[in-house]
Parts: structure tokens; C-alpha cells; sequence
């Protein structure tokens, strides 16, 4: 079994301007938070990313790198509305394809399945429809119910991602991931979905002992869809991650409130995102809880 572990650094060479990011995790629940720092601090620009949206796409809008989110919606689960991503859609400094959160689904299932689209119900008559002029109608093949002619559908596109990061509580050196929360959410569409995927995990432990940590049922990630994978503890922060650790609701709330203050986000942005590594990262968290 290859070893696939990898640094970083090795990650952020992966990384190109105006790539197709898929992000991982759920609103403001384990996502890859240091391999979204990663992309920061590469400078890459022009991208879209494609998630059950979060901080990522709060951050990267105020970066100014993101230039597109696709999402079935974009919050930090305790604060509803991600506030800088609030910003960046109220003053159009961002693209965005809202999907209902089936449809969004629809759009991941079709990329891991490897076909152009799915058909569905969901968004006819609504203004999922009219916000996204470029979703088209099938008409099934098949005879209606009533024998009369098959249905109109919605056709959700595949969605067509570049890179997928995704972070999981365990991994091994292969590129096999488990989670030990309660949900999986998507990640594992994520990581078939995409041309090239990177997992972020608490430990790199050996294959043998995913057992000592959860049952079979946690092993949903397969080292066939994954290229690399960089430990990183606490890689999930200020979102949780358990039963590892839960969401740092103070640093959650500090960066919410740098959407409304320009000094306040530029000292966030200097002294947390700009971190050479995810440890300096972690030390300079831990200095400020120190110095509250």
C-alpha cells in the first residue's frame, strides 16, 4: 500500500488558480480548516468552491480569491448566516449558484457516478429555477403513471471539481479515512467527485487499529479516492470535530465580528491566517486564549 502521506507544503504545490475547490464537512462542522488556510496562504486566486458552504467561503471571499461558491447554503450552524459571505453576495463580489440542499446533493452524486446529470423533481415551480437560468428540464423517457407521456425534471449538472479537501478524525498512511462523529455528512461523494482528493485528519494511526476506534460502519473513505494526506490536529478548528473536540464558539464569534470591523479583520488575517504552518496557526490560537 502506497504511502501517501504528505506535508503542507507538497499540498499548496497542488493548488492552482482558478481551480474547482470542493470543500467538505457541513456549515460549521468539520471542514478542512487547515488546508483552507493552505489555499490562503498560497495567494492562488479565480476560484470556485463547491460545498455545504461554511467558513471557507467566508474566508476566501474576503481574500478576495474566491470568485464563485456553489452551495445549498452557507452558515456557521450557531451564527445562521456566515457573515462575510453575507457581505461579499449584499455587495456582488462574488458569483453564486444556490441549490436547494437535494439538488446540491443530485450535483455531487452525478460527479461520483460519473454522468452528466441527474433528473429530479426538486426546484420545479420554485425559484431555484428562475435564480439559476441555466438549469435545463428532461423529459423522462418513460410513460407517465397514467400511461400519457413521461414527466418534466429538473436535470442537475454533475459538478465538475478540480480538487476535493476534506478532513476526517482518523486516517492511515494509504489514504483510508474514518470519521467518529455523528454524520458523515458528504465527504465521501466529495472525495469520488473530484479529479484529485486531499484529506486532512487528527492521526495518521496504522490500518490495523481503525477498529480500536470506531466500527466498520466509520470507514467510509477508500484509499482509491484519495491522493494525499496531511495530519493535522485540531485541523478542523474553530469548527468541530467529534468526539475529538467540539466548535471554538469564542473564535467563531471573533471572526464573525472582523466582517463588521476592518482593523479587527486585518489583525485576524495577520495574526491567524497568514501563519506559516498549521502550528504557528495553533500557537497563536492558543496565545490568545491565554491572553483573554
Amino acid at each position: 500500500m502506497a504511502d501517501k502521506v504528505i506535508t503542507e507544503e507538497e499540498f499548496i504545490d497542488e493548488l492552482e488558480s482558478g481551480m474547482t475547490i470542493g470543500v467538505g464537512g457541513w456549515g460549521s462542522r468539520r471542514k478542512p480548516m487547515s488546508l483552507v488556510r493552505s489555499i490562503i496562504r498560497s495567494g492562488i486566486t479565480d476560484l470556485t468552491v463547491v460545498s455545504y458552504g461554511g467558513p471557507e467561503i467566508g474566508l476566501l471571499s474576503t481574500t478576495g480569491q474566491l470568485k464563485k461558491a456553489v452551495y445549498g447554503f452557507v452558515s456557521l450552524d450557531s451564527i445562521p448566516l456566515e457573515p462575510h459571505f453575507r457581505v461579499a453576495r449584499q455587495t456582488g463580489a462574488i458569483e453564486a449558484i444556490e441549490f436547494d440542499e437535494g439538488a446540491f446533493y443530485l450535483g455531487l452524486l452525478a460527479a461520483s457516478h460519473r454522468v452528466p446529470f441527474y433528473p429530479t423533481r426538486a426546484g420545479l415551480g420554485s425559484d431555484m429555477m428562475a435564480m439559476n437560468p441555466e438549469l435545463r428540464t428532461v423529459v423522462s423517457p418513460y410513460p407517465g403513471p397514467d400511461g400519457g407521456e413521461g414527466e418534466t425534471l429538473v436535470a442537475i449538472p454533475a459538478f465538475d471539481i478540480d480538487l476535493s479537501i476534506i478532513h476526517m478524525n482518523r486516517a492511515d498512511a494509504g489514504g483510508n479515512g474514518q470519521f467518529l462523529g455523528p454524520d458523515l455528512y458528504f465527504d465521501d461523494l466529495f472525495a469520488m467527485a473530484a479529479k484529485r482528493t486531499f484529506m486532512s485528519c487528527e492521526k495518521v494511526i496504522p490500518t490495523q487499529e481503525f477498529l480500536n476506534e470506531g466500527s466498520v460502519h466509520t470507514l467510509k473513505i477508500p484509499r482509491i479516492f484519495v491522493d494525499g494526506v496531511i495530519e493535522a490536529p485540531m485541523g478542523a478548528h474553530f469548527t468541530e470535530c467529534p468526539p475529538d473536540y467540539g466548535r471554538d464558539e469564542n473564535f467563531q464569534k471573533l471572526y464573525a465580528e472582523t466582517a463588521k470591523n476592518q482593523e479587527l479583520w486585518d489583525s485576524f488575517n495577520q495574526k491567524y491566517l497568514q501563519a506559516n504552518s498549521h502550528e504557528e496557526y495553533l500557537a497563536a490560537v492558543n496565545s490568545g486564549e491565554q491572553n483573554e
